[in-house]
C-alpha cells in the first residue's frame, strides 16, 4: 500500500468536483494529512474524511523542528503546508499539492510531489472514474475557482476521450 500526504487544496478541489469519495477508492493508495492541518483547515467542512479513509497523523517532535527550519527558507507556503511537506519527508512518501510555493519547496527538499491532474490521471488509469465524469468534475472545479492549469486539463480530457472513443 502506498501512502501519500495531501494538503488541503487537493481535498477542496476534489470536493468541488464531487470526486472526494472516488479519491479514497484508488487501489493500493492511502492518503494522510498532518493532524494540525486537519484540525485547522479540514475538520469543520470535511469531517467525513476519516470515515472515507483519510489518515490523520500526529507530528513527531522532529517534524516540528524541521518545519521551523523550513520556515526560515520558504516564506510563501503556509505553516500547515510545511507540516504536510515535513510529514511526507519524514514518512518518505509523495506529497499531493496544487500550491505552487509548496510544490517548489517540496522539489527543493527532494520530496516527490504531484497535483490534482496527477490524481485524476490515476483515477482514470484505475478506472475508478470515467472521462465523462472527470470532465463534469473539472467544470465544477473551475466554477468553484480552482486554480488548475486549464490548458493541461483540456489536453488530459481530450487524450482520454480519444482513448475511450468518448465524445466531449
Amino acid at each position: 500500500m502506498r501512502l501519500i500526504v495531501t494538503d488541503a487544496n487537493i481535498i477542496i478541489d476534489l470536493a468541488a468536483g464531487g470526486l472526494l469519495e472516488e479519491m479514497f477508492r484508488l487501489p493500493e493508495v492511502e492518503f494522510c494529512v498532518p493532524d494540525v492541518l486537519y484540525v485547522e483547515e479540514l475538520a469543520a467542512h470535511y469531517g467525513i474524511l476519516p470515515g472515507l479513509g483519510l489518515k490523520v497523523l500526529p507530528q513527531p517532535a522532529e517534524s516540528v523542528e524541521y518545519v521551523m527550519r523550513l520556515r526560515q527558507h520558504y516564506r510563501r507556503p503556509s505553516t500547515n503546508d510545511l507540516f504536510a511537506l515535513a510529514l511526507a519527508r519524514t514518512l518518505g512518501c509523495a506529497l499531493l499539492s496544487g500550491d505552487g510555493a509548496l510544490r517548489e519547496a517540496a522539489t527543493r527538499e527532494r520530496v516527490e510531489v504531484h497535483g490534482t491532474l496527477w490524481l485524476i490521471e490515476a483515477l482514470l488509469d484505475a478506472r475508478v472514474v470515467l472521462v465523462e465524469r472527470v470532465a463534469v468534475a473539472y467544470e465544477a472545479m473551475q466554477r468553484d475557482g480552482s486554480r488548475l492549469p486549464w490548458d493541461q486539463v483540456g489536453a488530459q480530457i481530450q487524450r482520454w476521450q480519444s482513448r475511450s472513443g468518448a465524445k466531449g
